[in-house]
């Protein structure tokens, strides 16, 4: 007999689950250091894979209108850090990537993919306070990045 255990799932409106995770430059980060920013916190399977490379060199070619938007981005991925500081510094990603070689961080926003192998391809848009403002559970690679633009500026103008 097999028994299926699923994590509670973050939901929007609460508060985003904390990490502390070993990134890119070889410091440990937590969400905890992002208070006062929106955070995209993005998960994706596979450094240098073809739809990884897609999705965040997009998030590289917005990054400047992001940060105008106050927000910072942190790539999440099982690949082990060597493996995070080529895909960074190949693609230029002016952001972190953090190495979650123990799952851990993907656990507690329910993005461990089937069979463990790999996180799903999810985005997290956390806000200044720490909670989730918006999931993308579907994520079109080609599209995402001006798609979390336009639901970050569309979740400010409405706070104004």
């Amino acid at each position: 007999m097999m028994f299926l255990f699923l994590s509670d799932k973050p939901k929007v409106g609460e508060p985003a689950p904390n990490f502390s995770g070993l990134s890119t430059g070889g410091k440990t980060i937590t969400l905890e250091e992002y208070k006062g920013r929106w955070v995209i916190l993005y998960f994706y399977p596979k450094a240098f894979t073809r739809g990884c490379t897609i999705e965040s060199c997009g998030l590289r070619d917005n990054y400047a209108e992001l940060t105008k938007l106050n927000a910072e981005v942190i790539g999440v991925s099982f690949d082990d850090i060597e493996k995070q500081e080529e895909f960074k510094k190949a693609n230029e990603l002016p952001f972190d990537l953090i190495s979650d070689k123990d799952k851990s961080i993907a656990k507690s926003y329910n993005t461990v993919g089937i069979m463990g192998l790999y996180a799903k391809r999810k985005t997290f848009l956390i806000d200044p306070e720490g909670k989730l403002a918006y999931i993308f559970d579907k994520v079109d690679t080609a599209t995402h990045p001006q798609d979390i633009i336009d639901v970050l500026a569309g979740i400010i103008k409405a706070a104004d």
